[in-house]
């Protein structure tokens, strides 16, 4: 991974720079109380910090965004992790007879971790990543952002960079937060295609007819394959990963290729070969032969930690929340430039509050109206607040999280005007 010019022994300095003056409150406050329309949504969310020497502290609650803003500031956590909405406030949760603490709702969640994927990628492993396998991400994005609003018909989707090595979609729609836990599980499962653990050497197997959803998978993964895996992974290059794909065809299929390999070195048409396999073998059998399309899948499908999706309580780190061993923020990622997204390229802690000691530009200084009007304490505080993030690289990722909350806001003021009219009829 590159370096980021970040060293874990400054966090305790940098983060209280951070939460005093960088971490934006006011929009954070604004996408969890989802427009105030129901009574203590906010006050019941449990909040988890994870303090410095790994100290975890869950069942955190606040009734008020300022409530929340002052004890980050106090504590300064190393993480925020975000839990489920309540039935009664979670910082009061000794005191609520046994049983009657309940998680109610929270927003469907998914985790993809690149951890996952290291049996199909050569250029990493464990937590680290590169340009070459962060393709895989792009791929889960672009699959599992079309099924969740084409197929499911949400459609106020969060995707966020956790920070080191992977991503966090959070479904914000009402209808996501209601649902029950029967109800994720079936989600997740329809999502999930790579079955099996390690000892599984095929982990993808497709039936006649290939579902629609599968189908659209694939337009997905067949527009990144031959780059991201005949090239960049080279899984048709070395012997070992030659052996590893000839693994999923069938035997009769493999001895042929064994054969043509020989004559033939070049990847991208040994891929050729497998695929001309596949076309003959699919016209001939009276079953589906679809080892070309299961091979893709495998080797890019993404994959889900089901466990995260299915369970209300589940905790899953927050936006905006710094990553400690790398020091990169975890920021919103604009799906409009999803295919130029560079995990590198988020900004780390330390460059933002190194960015924030940068001398103003002097036209900045010299507005009339900031020097003119007499401004009470709290509006000069707000003013300044959102100049601080504004004159960093954290700017983008916040504007792009401002839309996101717009067009929530948007659809709120929808929901209550037909509301509204529909009770006027009666």
């Amino acid at each position: 991974m590159p370096s980021s010019g970040y060293d874990s022994a400054c966090l305790p300095d940098l983060l209280p720079l951070y939460y005093r003056r960088l971490f934006p409150f006011a929009q954070y406050y604004r996408w969890l109380n989802y427009g105030g329309g129901q009574k203590n949504y906010f006050q019941n969310r449990e909040f988890s910090f994870t303090l410095k020497d790994d100290i975890y502290v869950r069942y955190q609650s606040f009734s008020t965004q300022n409530e929340l803003e002052k004890e980050m500031q106090k504590i300064n956590p190393y993480k925020i992790d975000i839990g489920a909405v309540y039935s009664h406030r979670p910082c009061q949760h000794n005191a609520v007879k046994s049983g009657a603490f309940q998680a109610l709702e929270k927003e469907l969640v998914f985790d993809i971790d690149m951890t996952d994927y290291d049996d199909v990628r050569s250029c990493c492993s464990a937590a680290d990543i590169c340009s070459k396998c962060w393709t895989l991400m792009t791929i889960a994005i672009r699959i599992l952002d079309r099924a969740l609003r084409e197929d499911f018909g949400f459609q106020h989707l969060l995707w966020v960079y956790s920070g080191r090595r992977g991503v966090h979609c959070w479904v914000c729609d009402e209808s996501a937060r209601k649902l029950s836990v029967a109800a994720r599980s079936a989600v997740a499962e329809y999502l999930s295609l790579i079955k099996g653990g390690e000892e599984m050497v095929k982990k993808v197997v497709l039936t006649d007819p290939i579902h629609p959803f599968i189908r659209e998978s694939l337009t997905v993964v067949e527009q990144y394959f031959p780059r991201y895996a005949v090239q960049d992974q080279d899984i048709l290059g070395r012997k070992e990963s030659v052996e590893k794909v000839l693994s999923l065809v069938p035997e009769d299929v493999r001895k042929e290729l064994l054969q043509d390999f020989q004559n033939e070195r070049k990847p991208e048409n040994r891929w050729k070969l497998i695929t001309d396999q596949a076309a003959r073998k699919q016209s001939t059998a009276k079953k589906g032969q679809y080892f070309e399309k299961e091979i893709m899948l495998q080797y890019c499908y993404p994959r889900l930690d089901v466990n995260v999706s299915k369970g209300v309580n589940h905790l899953l780190k927050s936006p905006f929340s710094v990553h400690p061993k790398t020091g990169r923020i975890s920021v919103p990622i604009d799906l409009e430039e999803l295919d130029v997204f560079d995990p590198f390229a988020v900004p780390t802690i330390s460059l933002v509050c190194e960015e924030l000691d940068r001398p103003r530009k002097v036209e900045e200084e010299l507005k009339p109206d900031e020097t003119k009007e007499k401004e009470n304490e709290k509006d000069a505080e707000e003013r300044r607040k959102i100049r601080d993030y504004k004159r960093t690289s954290l700017a983008k990722y916040v504007k792009s999280f401002d839309q996101f909350l717009d067009q929530m806001s948007h659809a709120w003021k929808g929901d209550l005007l037909r509301k509204s009219d529909l009770q006027k009829d009666f």
